[in-house]
């Protein structure tokens, strides 16, 4: 069967499935399926186990800077509880909202990352952050969901017209290069390598000529090689990536003491609770760094099954995606698995030093309420999709 340029990736493969018959109008509009269970299941033990973590891998830190062993514990314990709730709400909704709020989230985003340079408040030399009601977030965050959104929805209005430079290329490109400066005003160059990717795989989807994908390959090789030259930061990065033991106690010290936890924990792991890096050796060992401290204390098996439920997790996202009811539902489950998916990989390739540092965290595991809200508003929304997806009606049709 030829492939039809304009349809997504899981259109195509579902044209080759059959069909069930469209429901009646007030099937999607009255009555909600059941929502996903097994990724459902997978989210929650993710985050029950990304807590205890928090938990070993903090009390020291959090000891030594606030007097309080269980301070990150505890903050995170409650985001977590918070997150799961909302998550739940959000999965309640009828997602085809977000068709029409995601241009509000796109404003929103936008306005917050040109407060930055003015009100932001700044981390480890680099200004990304500000407190708006008294809740300290980075608007990097939420302007990650907006480009999956607003992306999802402009393709499922110019459904017809992905091929063209107007329609398929014009409208991304500049609320990518909007977003993406503002961004790169804060130093965030692994900030911007996630949006452009999921720019890019959105636009893959949407059915993109593949000629444009070359273009934009050649202008972020050009955009990454200007970056690095003027951002004295990130040269050092990539010299302590390519050999940490050059400057042991500076640039390398940090991957360094991270291949230690993994490599001292073996197969079995030294014991939950009895790894020695967190005990002020390894920095950002409850943030950015915390699976080393997984390695360390439950060995290579218990990391290996922390790996296996996170791509268990993305698999079922995919799935979703493809058994979505319409092109925004599948787009936007797809989008927001990719973003998930790059931020497992990129957080564990940069502590295994398969990649260069980067500021990303571990996705349920790494400490940041606003960080960890935000995730289990993705979670909710693809379950959201994942109520009225084609499994969802041919059941509620054989009970009904």
């Amino acid at each position: 069967m030829a492939s039809n340029p304009g349809i997504t990736v899981f259109e195509q493969q579902n044209e080759r499935l059959p069909q069930p018959k469209k429901p009646k109008e007030k099937v999607l509009l009255d009555e909600r399926g059941l929502l996903d269970l097994p990724f459902l299941a997978l989210t929650v033990l993710l985050v029950i186990i990304g807590v205890i973590m928090m938990f070993s891998a903090s009390y020291a830190r959090a000891y030594q800077e606030t007097g309080k062993s269980t301070y990150y514990f505890a903050r995170q314990a409650v985001f977590a509880v918070l997150g799961i709730a909302g998550m739940l709400f959000v999965s309640r909704l009828n997602y085809q909202m977000w068709r029409f709020a995601s241009f509000i989230v796109l404003g929103v985003s936008v306005f917050f990352l040109l407060l930055v340079p003015f009100i932001g408040e700044a981390s480890h030399g680099a200004k990304r952050w500000i407190t708006v009601a008294g809740i300290r977030f980075q608007p990097s965050e939420l302007a990650k969901v907006a480009i999956v959104m607003s992306f999802a929805s402009l393709m499922s209005i110019y459904r017809e017209k992905m091929q063209t430079f107007k329609y398929g290329i014009l409208p991304f490109a500049l609320i990518l290069v909007v977003i993406c400066g503002l961004v790169a005003l804060e130093r965030h160059f692994s900030c911007i390598l996630i949006m452009l990717a999921l720019g890019a795989v959105m636009m893959f989807l949407g059915g993109v000529r593949l000629r444009w994908f070359i273009i934009g390959g050649v202008a972020v090789a050009a955009f990454a090689a200007i970056y690095l030259a003027r951002m004295g930061y990130a040269g050092d990065r990539v010299t302590a990536w390519r050999d940490p033991a050059s400057d042991p106690t500076d640039t390398g010290y940090q991957i360094l003491q991270s291949l230690y936890a993994i490599g001292s924990g073996g197969l079995m792991g030294l014991g939950l609770g009895k790894g020695r890096q967190k005990y002020l050796y390894l920095p950002e060992e409850h943030n950015d760094y915390i699976f080393p401290i997984v390695c360390e204390e439950l060995g290579f098996i218990g990391a290996m099954v922390v790996i296996l439920l996170f791509v268990l997790l993305i698999l079922r996202g995919y799935w979703i995606a493809m058994h979505a009811r319409d092109r925004f539902g599948a787009l936007m489950t797809a989008g927001l698995t990719t973003h998930l998916a790059l931020q497992v990989f990129l957080n564990i390739g940069v502590v295994t030093n398969f990649l260069p540092a980067t500021g990303i965290s571990l996705p349920f595991f790494s400490y940041g309420g606003t960080a960890l809200l935000m995730q289990l508003f993705e979670v909710g929304l693809i379950l959201s999709v994942s109520r009225q997806n084609d499994n969802n009606f041919l059941y509620q049709k054989s009970v009904s």
